[in-house]
């Protein structure tokens, strides 16, 4: 297995961090559908929220790194659930924000540490000079993504009804 010259889909950085993603998250969904009835999607929400504090949808979309369809979906779910509540800009009755309610800070003040100790239980695999090479090593690959992303994505516009991508 070659991460630099893949010769098959095992040897792909991003297949391989999309296995561990869904084998790490398993036990993070069954926490939160199973003992919270809420998605992964939306503890992510919540946890964004509960961290920033009210922010418009958009922005939260944006940071959730979810369309906003997506997203609006989950907030309304979250909503009814009265874990987060629309609130309207003054001035502005158009445009809301979204926070988060006492009852969605709440579960997010319990449900945390248990994410956090599945997030602790998945790094035990590592000694502290392997984390601190891990932690180095996702920051240079998120830059240079970031960087990739705006460079080779440029007059392409994705069209995921039509399964692809369309040249402009």
């Amino acid at each position: 297995m070659t991460l630099r010259d893949p010769q098959g889909l095992d040897d792909l950085l991003n297949y391989r961090l999309a296995r561990l993603h869904a084998l790490s998250g398993a036990p993070v969904v069954r926490l939160c559908e199973g003992r919270y009835g809420i998605t992964r999607r939306e503890w992510r929400l919540l946890a964004l929220l509960a961290a920033q504090g009210a922010t418009s949808p958009s922005e939260l979309a944006e940071r959730a790194h979810l369309d906003r369809a997506r997203t609006s979906r989950a907030i309304g779910s979250l909503a009814a659930k009265a874990l987060v509540q629309r609130v309207a800009r003054p001035g502005d009755a158009r445009r809301a924000v979204v926070q988060v309610t006492a009852r969605g800070q709440a579960l997010y003040d319990e449900m945390f540490p248990q994410v956090a100790a599945i997030n602790r239980a998945v790094l035990a695999a590592l000694d502290e000079p392997l984390l601190t090479a891990l932690d180095e090593a996702l920051q240079r690959l998120t830059a240079q993504a970031e960087a990739l992303g705006g460079r080779l994505a440029a007059g392409v516009q994705a069209d995921r009804r039509r399964g692809g991508a369309v040249r402009r």
